[in-house]
């Protein structure tokens, strides 16, 4: 069978990666794509956000199903359309996908179905986000509205900080739209972990704990980024904690879209903050995270694409999700200035000598080819991932292959999993 793979990241490149070894598969292609995947994948020029081009492509192609990565073609309602033309599709519908594409519609949901969240305030007007920024005190989280490729959320230590967030979405438009409305939010204290699970609309089976890392700079300094780096498992995320998880967010999220009318299929996200009194969402994604489908996919032992199907036809168990007891860490490689302006097209070297240990992988990301050179085409460049028996191992190993890899002005964080390794200690 051919599957389809919509995008050209990190993530797509590990969809299009595990895809290959599900059970029956001839073929992947991936729209758009990047150089890397156009060595293990055929790669065909349309964009993730081009609606009309992918399900065109799709009708050609007629694929199996296909693996949605962003959030903008679900929030655009790619599934939806593919659906109506007999395309099966992984990932949720446009009104399933609001979880993700509307911060306000996410609180309101958690408020309703009693899904712990921190306390928020919901703004149309700079003036509104202000007087709301009294209320709430300091530090305290702006996030823009709607979508904005993970660069949306402050979380703002002074008043000076949090009034120039708000400038920023809401009267210089950084985030165009996406910033008409603000959320503003308590700040939560503890410790994040990110829960990603399999749903079919009935049932819905978490995968292995995992951390994301956001800032640009170690120990959290600097701007959020669509994320530095990842680890699993993450140690923060106990047996009893993920029972927890289970019964007071992924399960009552699942019955609440399904009262609400639009059963949610696919990947479900939940970023949370372990809190002093117990998890609280942050927020909830749609689909696979980046860079934590990094960690999370080198350690499933079954079949992805048998898991996706299941999700599609209501009959996820148990048995179609399972892991390996090892670990894995990812360190995202980026470009000098991100998430600012940076440059493009600066050759990359020492790939293929980093992937010499067989327990080390080179993701792509931002790249394309250019004269037989691979250079960089974007901001998140490259995820170096290793797997080892644990977490320290994986941790030494991926470092020294980030080593290995160089391009003008590369930039990584150099503390991934420090968090689970004293915790561990």
């Amino acid at each position: 069978m051919k599957i389809m793979v919509v995008g050209g990241g990190g993530r797509e490149y590990g969809l299009v990666w595990a895809a290959k070894q599900s059970v029956g598969v001839s073929e992947v292609i991936a729209a758009p794509g990047n150089a890397g995947i156009a060595q293990i994948a055929r790669c065909l020029p349309v964009a993730a956000e081009d609606i009309e081009g992918l399900v065109n492509l799709a009708k050609k192609e007629r694929p199996k199903i296909v693996l949605i990565g962003p959030e903008i073609p679900l929030t655009l309602g790619l599934t939806d359309r593919l659906q109506a033309e007999g395309i099966a599709a992984f990932g949720p519908t446009a009104a399933a996908a609001r979880l993700e594409g509307s911060k306000t519609f996410a609180k309101e949901f958690m408020t309703k179905y009693r899904i712990p969240t921190a306390k928020y305030a919901v703004c149309r007007h700079s003036l509104e986000a202000s007087k709301a920024l009294d209320e709430f005190g300091i530090p305290v989280v702006i996030k823009a509205d709607g979508l904005a490729a993970g660069k949306g959320v402050t979380v703002a230590m002074t008043r000076e900080e949090a009034d120039k967030a708000i400038q920023k979405a809401m009267v210089d438009k950084v985030f165009g739209e996406a910033g008409d409305c603000v959320v503003i939010e308590e700040y939560l204290s503890g410790e994040e972990a990110s829960i990603l699970a399999f749903a079919d609309g009935k049932t819905i089976i978490p995968l292995v704990g995992s951390q994301d890392h956001k800032r640009i700079f170690d120990n959290d300094q600097g701007p959020n980024t669509g994320g530095m780096g990842a680890y699993a498992p993450a140690p923060v995320v106990t047996p009893e904690l993920k029972e927890k998880i289970q019964k007071e967010i992924l399960e009552p999220t699942l019955s609440g879209m399904q009262e609400e009318g639009t059963p949610y299929r696919g990947i479900l996200y939940a970023g949370l903050m372990i809190t002093a009194l117990g998890p609280k969402v942050i927020e909830f994604n749609c689909r696979f995270g980046d860079p934590e489908t990094q960690v999370i996919l080198p350690l499933l032992t079954s079949d992805l694409i048998a898991a996706a199907q299941a999700c599609l036809h209501e009959n996820l168990t148990p048995e179609l999700v399972r892991w390996s007891d090892e670990a894995v860490v990812c360190v995202v490689m980026a470009a000098p200035g991100y998430p600012g302006s940076y440059p493009k097209d600066l050759p990359i070297t020492g790939i293929a000598e980093a992937e010499q240990d067989p327990d080390v992988m080179v993701w792509h990301a931002g790249t394309a080819e250019k004269d037989g050179q691979i250079v960089t085409s974007g901001g998140r460049i490259l995820s170096v991932i290793a797997k080892a028996k644990d977490l320290k191992a994986a941790v030494d190993k991926v470092y020294q292959a980030a080593e290995k890899i160089s391009f003008a002005g590369a930039q990584y964080r150099k503390d991934i999993a420090k968090l689970a390794l004293a915790r561990l200690k």
